[in-house]
């Protein structure tokens, strides 16, 4: 199993509706998420927006961002989430487009 670690940034803001879009995720998104083997997900955020995920898989991280984007309900969550994104290239690419992956440099098993 991979641990994966990335990082976004959510507009300052955006940080009360975020959280409150995350109390109510859409079970057919949760299922996706499940199906394209992300496990153990959870997310961080900071009170400056910055957003740390972690999620467990047995696939590497292109490969797991590629089994959701294969998920017709992830294009409308993704949709749905851009606005509280801020975009690192201000095209306006939906948010797991533009994670940050993290090299995992220690583990205490």
């Amino acid at each position: 199993m991979n641990r994966i670690g990335f990082l976004l940034t959510v507009k300052e803001e955006k940080l009360s509706e975020y959280k409150e879009a995350h109390k109510n995720v859409w079970p057919e998104m949760l299922q996706a998420l499940e199906e394209a083997g992300w496990h153990n997900y959870s997310l961080f955020l900071n009170s400056e927006g910055l957003l740390f995920g972690y999620f467990e898989t047995p696939f590497d991280f292109e490969t797991s961002r590629a089994r959701m984007a294969e998920k017709e309900v992830n294009a409308r969550w993704q949709e749905k989430m851009a606005h509280y994104f801020e975009s690192p290239s201000g095209d306006g690419a939906h948010p797991d487009e533009t994670m940050i992956e993290l090299e995992e440099v220690f583990h205490l098993p």
